[in-house]
């Protein structure tokens, strides 16, 4: 059977304890610490860091949050890395997506739910469940302005706002009545033109742009792919 190697960073010793007690078997825990700087050197002095497929992070103060990001980034190249918090607030998930992280989950969640997350990110999706989505959307943001959308085209657009609900390609194809690849044609032009790298990034600038309080009319999405 192949595994998914787990890096596992809380700073509470029982949460991460008990979370290896109860992963599925297609989930290893490589090696648990309570901060970053301790789990790379005990990835180090273990030789482990090419066990490494994803990181579950959470952290002691927010303050850290984006540098710890950074910083597994760069120590570990190609690893996931996945916020997993109890206290989801708005400036956090900001803090999580700008640093390029690829997800981030509730500690909430069923144990089910989180492996399939899991593996939706080894496969190499994003994980943003759209409950979090709304907590960001809904945020106030100080720099937001009025989007200017000379620079998209239409179908661009309606994609754009279907991102700032998670939606996935299949869902958004499904609800303009395209194929799928030409989701994925219009989705590489649009973040060629914000400059952005990936769809998380795409909905962050979407938001910060204005574009969260009217999207709504723009295109209407049934149900969600997940």
């Amino acid at each position: 059977m192949d595994h998914t190697g787990l890096l596992i960073i809380d700073p509470c010793n029982l949460f991460r304890a008990g979370l290896g007690c109860i992963l599925p078997q297609d989930m290893q825990v490589i090696v648990e610490a309570g901060d970053v700087a301790t789990a790379l050197r005990l990835l180090s002095a273990r030789d482990l860091k090419d066990r490494v497929d994803i990181v579950l992070l959470d952290v002691a103060a927010d303050q850290s949050l984006g540098t710890d990001i950074l910083t597994l980034k760069e120590a570990l190249p190609g690893v996931r890395i996945v916020h997993l918090t109890a206290t989801p607030t708005a400036g956090r998930l900001q803090t999580v997506f700008e640093a390029g992280a690829d997800g981030c989950l509730t500690k909430d969640r069923s144990v089910e739910a989180l492996a399939q997350a899991m593996r939706l990110v080894a496969m190499g999706e994003k994980v943003f469940p759209s409950e979090l989505m709304r907590l960001l959307r809904e945020a106030p943001y100080s720099e937001a302005t009025n989007v200017r959308m000379s620079g998209l085209s239409g179908r661009e657009t309606q994609i754009l706002r279907a991102l700032l609900d998670g939606e996935s390609n299949k869902v958004i194809a499904n609800a303009l009545r395209i194929r799928e690849a030409t989701v994925k044609v219009h989705l590489k032009s649009l973040m060629r033109k914000l400059k952005v790298t990936n769809r998380t990034q795409a909905a962050m600038w979407a938001m910060n742009n204005g574009m969260a309080s009217s999207h709504q009319a723009q295109i209407t999405l049934a149900g969600n792919d997940r």
